[in-house]
């Protein structure tokens, strides 16, 4: 399960080891870590890693497939994660040391910067392959941190991108070795953890209102076969 930590102004955020999908616990305990970084005081940033091959593959399908019944609830709580991210009053960094897929891939552009590893792993969105479209709030989270261009792509083509191929398509400001991940993002969240308070929320709100308004209505999951 996801641990928090804090290194004086630096909180670091572990999502696990394993393909850390979206179980409704997992993110539970995902939103309880946000919560805590948001009650804090003064200087904070937050860095979101993982450990492993997988930073996150996404979606918690066969568990979904199996409680339809629950569908409603689930998506809502994927939703109001990306929405929680992408608003919070602190910076954030992804540090993306494996596969990044799918949901995994929205929770990474919700922060503010990611990092890749340059030599393994690969940032995809593949809902064109799976069958599962975009809700529209999921689209426009995408549409809103990425280039129209590379958004197309990304989602149309389900294309995977290596570290190298995610930066020149400005999905990642940096593609680095494994060892230097952690040491980068921190150098980045110490940067700007002097900006973090409401007047930060306020602008991320104001620039990604349409996208946070649409994260917070129902969707149905248009679910294969």
């Amino acid at each position: 399960m996801p641990t928090l930590a804090r290194h004086d102004d630096i909180y670091v955020l572990d999502l696990g080891e394993g393909e850390n999908r979206f179980t409704r616990a997992w993110m539970a305990s995902v939103t309880e870590a946000l919560d805590e970084v948001d009650a804090a005081e003064g200087p904070r940033a937050l860095l979101t890693v993982a450990t492993g091959k997988i930073w996150s593959n996404g979606l918690d399908l066969d568990w979904l497939v199996s409680n339809l019944d629950q569908a409603g609830d689930y998506t809502a709580q994927v939703q109001d994660l990306f929405a929680r991210t992408l608003s919070t009053q602190y910076p954030t960094i992804a540090v993306l040391q494996g596969h990044t897929f799918a949901a995994g891939a929205l929770l990474a552009l919700a922060h503010d910067v990611r990092v890749m590893r340059a030599d393994r792993g690969f940032f995809c969105l593949p809902e064109v392959d799976i069958s599962i479209p975009f809700a529209p709030g999921m689209s426009a989270l995408v549409q809103g941190r990425l280039s129209h261009a590379t958004a197309h792509e990304a989602m149309t083509t389900g294309r995977r991108y290596g570290g190298t191929e995610a930066l020149e398509a400005g999905i990642v400001s940096a593609a680095l070795p494994l060892d230097d991940l952690v040491p980068f993002a921190t150098e980045w969240a110490l940067s700007q953890a002097s900006k973090a308070g409401p007047t930060l929320r306020t602008i991320r709100t104001t620039i990604y209102r349409g996208a946070i308004d649409l994260l917070g209505q129902p969707v149905v999951l248009d679910l294969p076969g």
